[in-house]
């Protein structure tokens, strides 16, 4: 996602490196990368100029601190570089914001409005956002407005179904206005708190569908319009947004696929060129993949330092607080078995695609592409043709165990024994992080993690071999304090005999 942006503000950056202050001719150079990666990914040209004017006065305006505090109150010295990134960041952020992802009430009934073309995924946001309403403890009902696209009112239904919620498609023969105002009595008169009306798309704008979404939005008043775009459609998804914000009066935008762009130009643009924010982003085809937009979390992936705040949120989504704090305070103690390793698997699974997963971390997002989804299949079938006993003790594998795992699973016997000396290095870490806390720097290679030619994140699924470039780098590690050592060593010897 974003890979093209992503790249331009890597290589801006690097430019940095061994610079002392800044300049306007090495911003200039820096800047130059920034442009391109903009434009490339389609973000509009105003937008692209004018974010570049505000990074350039304030990189030069502003003085460079070297010296900041950290979390713990310690002092550390900030370089130019991370001056220009930090500028970036907060510009970014707020080009793409503030946005208020909250829904807003009419008569104490959340109403939505859905509008936009045709296949940006209309439907499914409806469903999405039905999801999302009733997780936070309201009863919404879904309404079927498309009549002219075959099988919608069908769509709407099987996913109205799948999840649990009523789906209301008017009678024989009659119109959206007619069917959008049935439903709103028919939500009053069924206790339901809240409506989204899922409403016909057209392949491109015209008078026709203007028409009857206003004559809709007239009848209903809905307390929130919110234009689904598709972040696939580039420049034009702005286009088509200034359009709508025309006729209709809009409260927000969904924006769709943005996980499978990788220019992501709409999301940079479509604040800034129409004043309508994004409010939600949809990924994926499941009902669950709906997430609040938060521009500062965005502007941190796009600059290849992850978003651990929406990553936060994920968890809390699918993971029981307090059984997450008791299996993180056993593991810390070293009590961890292949079991365990299976059930982080399957929490790891349900926060959606690895992809994704990895693109919020902060050591691992310009690395995302390289996680292959795959290594956690073959892992859970690993573990699962063992025995409940050789789970909880994987030192009893030996060579004939090894094998029957392996064909049990469908895989080699030098795999299955990678898996098994992997677990053990993993729990052996574990024990030694719960023992001492701020270990996590010391232990050999994990330094180096969110630095160049840090860990394989392949390493991090149980990826066959995975493990080995972090145990050469541990290796390293070791040596060189070795050398640093015995170095120190001859030093104090030489002073001694001076």
């Amino acid at each position: 996602m974003l890979e093209n942006i992503t790249k331009g503000f890597k290589n801006a950056t690097e430019r940095f490196r061994g610079v002392r202050e800044l300049s306007e001719e090495n911003l200039d150079e820096a800047l130059r990368d920034v442009r391109m990666s903009l434009l490339e990914a389609d973000v509009d040209f105003g937008v692209v100029k004018d974010f570049l004017s505000k990074v350039k006065d304030r990189s030069l305006g502003e003085k460079v601190r070297t010296q900041a505090r950290d979390a713990r109150g310690r002092r550390i010295r900030v370089s130019p570089g991370q001056h220009f990134v930090a500028i970036c960041e907060q510009e970014l952020t707020d080009l793409m914001g503030p946005v208020d992802p909250s829904l807003q009430k009419s008569n104490g009934l959340v109403s939505i409005l859905l509008i936009g073309l045709q296949g940006v995924g209309k439907t499914t946001v409806a469903a999405k956002l039905a999801r999302h309403l009733e997780k936070r403890g309201r009863r919404p009902l879904l309404v079927a407005a498309d009549i002219y696209r075959p099988a919608a009112v069908e769509q709407l239904q099987t996913l109205g179904q799948s999840i649990g919620i009523p789906v209301y498609a008017g009678g024989e023969g009659e119109l959206p206005p007619q069917i959008c105002l049935d439903a709103m009595k028919k939500a009053k008169n069924d206790g339901r708190d809240s409506i989204i009306y899922d409403t016909a798309g057209r392949l491109a704008i015209n008078d026709e569908l203007m028409s009857e979404l206003e004559a809709i939005a007239r009848d209903v008043q809905p307390a929130n319009t919110l234009l689904v775009c598709d972040a696939l459609m580039g420049r034009d998804s702005v286009n088509v947004a200034r359009a709508f914000s025309q006729r209709l009066k809009l409260d927000g935008i969904v924006m769709t696929k943005l996980d499978g762009d990788a220019r992501g130009g709409a999301a940079l643009s479509v604040k800034a060129v129409t004043g309508v924010p994004i409010k939600f982003l949809g990924t994926g085809e499941s009902v669950e993949r709906l997430e609040e937009f938060r521009p500062e979390g965005l502007a941190s992936r796009i600059l290849g330092m992850g978003d651990i705040v929406g990553l936060v949120q994920d968890f809390e989504e699918v993971v029981d607080g307090e059984q997450a704090e008791e299996d993180a305070e056993r593991i810390l103690k070293g009590q961890f078995t292949l079991e365990d390793l299976v059930t982080q698997l399957k929490t790891i699974q349900k926060l959606g695609p690895l992809r994704e997963v990895f693109a919020k971390l902060p050591m691992f997002g310009d690395m995302a592409d390289k996680v292959d989804p795959r290594e956690l299949v073959k892992v859970e079938a690993m573990i699962g043709s063992m025995t409940p006993g050789e789970r909880k003790r994987p030192d009893v594998i030996d060579a004939s165990r090894a094998t029957r795992i392996a064909r049990g699973s469908g895989h080699k016997q030098k795999e299955v024994n990678d898996l098994v000396k992997r677990f053990y290095q993993m729990r052996d870490m574990m024990k030694q992080l719960g023992s001492n806390p701020g270990l996590l720097g010391n232990i050999p290679g994990m330094g180096r993690l969110a630095g160049p030619g840090g860990m394989d994140p392949q390493a991090m699924l149980g990826a066959g071999g995975g493990a080995r470039p972090v145990q050469a780098r541990a290796k390293g590690a070791d040596a060189h304090k070795k050398r640093k050592r015995q170095q120190a060593k001859k030093d104090r010897k030489r002073r001694r005999k001076k």
